[in-house]
């Protein structure tokens, strides 16, 4: 056991994020381990697609261009490297890995994480009714038509894998944060039973999978960054966690790297795509409501105060199938009567609309008096989704094209007619840990299976209802945009929206606790109006956590809607304007 504070760098939030990311970070500064994450719900329907067509691919390429770079450098300073960009074929990864060290000479030590797969296990699981859909476990539909199914493991394979002396160890589908938890485990010798250290290097975890999100990308007053300095956000560092020997961790980047670190970028990555208060992982259940933020230095905030509950029975299967094709063109209306423009093309185009699914959506882009054209236009995007390839091809597309000298002045589209392209759709299920054993790949080339930890004797209780605190200011208030007082974070979880809203002082959070209510929220986001919004309250961070089932419908790689998967939601909530008191105002628009 160490009593030292591992420091876990990040070099990956997607695949397809920075490329030199290895490399800044094997150069900025002193690090113990790199890790990267490169799956999500789509990557993994792509893998998916990408194995069906050759055995030998499903892992993330990319992963393997960066080491070429980086491995030799990684070795000399004896930097670990734990990603899960082994996919849906972790094997093929390490031997690529290895084939590399030898063609660069550098003896390199691969292990891989697996046994995630349950593709090849579905007929047997369901069977013995052992796998269940559904949102909440262990749900109560069966499971069929899968291209992929993975369920999240946890972080036990990796601390094997490293105790055995891996240098690079590559996994499949586990859960984003374990590639944090387990090299922090390893290092500091933790075991199952340890459930508040385990808890913060989860949530250190969780802030770390999502790259420069966590330093300054993709953040709400980036505004108020940059006019401190305007190059600040040019070449955004990615960030790094220093995991304490009780779980505690402090959140930073290299110095002299872009970015910034701050309790707003901190907090704004926590709430990003959080389902409840209580986190469920395969190595623990943790608590968010208990956490604590600290500016504690420029560019450092540590956290603290994470609890840990034991982990549930069941673990989180990602299923992918095949839902059919999709296709879509846009026609954008110019100038005057858009409404009487967009009327007609619909009642024209009706009767080659005869695809199952079919979306046609108005986007008022246009304004009045315009000095471009661009800006005199709206856009009439037409969207069908069918089981039968046909139905969206030329079927479709003709008599769109055909409509070229028989419709609406100023008719074109913005491209060519596309071909149609078959569509995903992702679904969750449950299996009971128990049957999801870990396969460990060691880098002297055995195998070792390591049986799932034993079960909580019943699951943790859910989270109780936080009152909101007192607001009792009935002073003056004053038209403006919620975001001059509020930042968030919005994502998808499947088909739910999910959005985080957070206050920047005790006051705001008092005042926004009250006011942005899961009926206001239908208010302020009507395309929202009929869904059953949740809303949880997380004191510690100030912030209010919403659910929105069914705004993406079935998912981003099935979506239509104009954002699927609600990366802007938070912003076009914070757009919106309302009644907001004015103490609470920045200077300049309370004025």
């Amino acid at each position: 056991m160490d009593t030292a504070p591992l420091r876990i760098a990040n070099v990956s939030g997607f695949y397809g994020d920075r490329h030199s990311a290895m490399r800044e970070m094997l150069d900025g500064g002193e690090i113990d381990v790199l890790t990267g994450d490169y799956l999500a719900e789509l990557t993994m329907l792509i893998l998916g697609r990408q194995k069906q067509e050759d055995p030998s691919a499903g892992y993330a390429r990319s992963f393997l261009s960066q080491l070429e770079d980086c491995l030799g450098t990684a070795l000399e300073r004896g930097v670990r490297i734990v990603s899960n960009a082994g996919g849906l074929n972790p094997q093929g990864l390490a031997a690529a890995v290895t084939e590399l060290g030898r063609r660069l000479r550098l003896p390199v030590r691969v292990a891989t994480v697996s046994g995630d797969d349950l593709l090849p296990r579905l007929a047997d699981l369901r069977s013995r009714g052992l796998l269940r859909a559904g949102d909440t476990p262990p749900g109560d539909r069966d499971v069929t038509d899968a291209l992929t199914a993975n369920a999240y493991l946890g972080c036990r394979g990796i601390v094997r894998a490293l105790e055995a002396g891996a240098d690079v160890v590559v996994t499949g589908r586990v859960t984003d944060a374990s590639l944090v938890v387990g090299p922090a485990a390893w290092h500091h010798g933790w075991g199952p039973g340890d459930l508040d250290a385990l808890a913060g290097a989860t949530v250190a975890g969780h802030v770390l999978e999502c790259g420069a999100q966590a330093t300054g990308g993709n953040f709400s007053f980036f505004a108020e960054l940059c006019d401190a300095d305007p190059a600040v956000l040019d070449h955004v560092g990615f960030p790094l966690a220093e995991v304490a020997a009780d779980g505690a961790a402090v959140i930073t980047k290299h110095p002299g790297t872009g970015g910034a670190v701050t309790v707003g970028t901190v907090t704004e990555q926590l709430l990003y795509e959080l389902t409840g208060s209580r986190y469920g992982g395969p190595d623990v259940v943790t608590r968010f409501d208990a956490l604590s933020l600290e500016q504690a230095g420029p560019d450092r905030v540590a956290i603290s105060g994470a609890r840990g509950l034991p982990a549930a029975e069941w673990l989180k299967v990602a299923v992918n199938r095949l839902g059919g094709f999709r296709n879509s063109m846009t026609l954008p209306l110019t100038g005057l009567d858009i409404e009487r423009k967009a009327e007609l093309l619909r009642r024209q185009l009706a009767p080659a609309l005869v695809a199952q699914d079919v979306t046609v959506t108005l986007a008022r882009t246009d304004r009045a008096d315009a000095d471009t054209q661009e800006e005199a236009a709206a856009l009439l995007h037409l969207t069908v989704k069918d089981p039968d390839r046909r139905r969206v091809g030329k079927a479709f597309t003709a008599p769109v094209i055909e409509l070229g000298l028989a419709s609406i002045p100023g008719f074109h589209a913005t491209a060519a007619p596309p071909s149609p392209s078959p569509y995903g759709v992702y679904s969750a299920a449950w299996v009971p840990a128990a049957e999801v054993p870990q396969v460990v790949g060691l880098p002297d080339g055995s195998t070792e299976r390591l049986p799932a930890p034993a079960a909580a004797a019943e699951a943790p209780a859910g989270p109780e209802p936080v009152a909101p605190p007192p607001w009792t200011d009935d002073g003056p208030t004053r038209r403006a945009p919620l975001g001059r007082v509020a930042g968030a974070r919005s994502g998808d979880k499947g088909g739910v929206a999910t959005l985080g809203v957070y206050a920047r002082t005790d006051d705001g959070f008092a005042w926004l606790a009250g006011f942005l209510t899961p009926d206001r929220l239908r208010e302020l986001l009507p395309e929202a109006r009929a869904l059953p919004v949740t809303r949880e309250l997380l004191p510690g961070l100030r912030a209010l956590l919403f659910q929105l089932p069914g705004l993406l419908g079935e998912g981003v790689a099935a979506g239509t809607r104009f954002d699927p998967q609600a990366k802007a939601v938070g912003e076009w909530l914070r757009s919106r304007v309302v009644d907001v008191p004015e103490r609470l105002l920045p200077p300049e628009v309370g004025a």
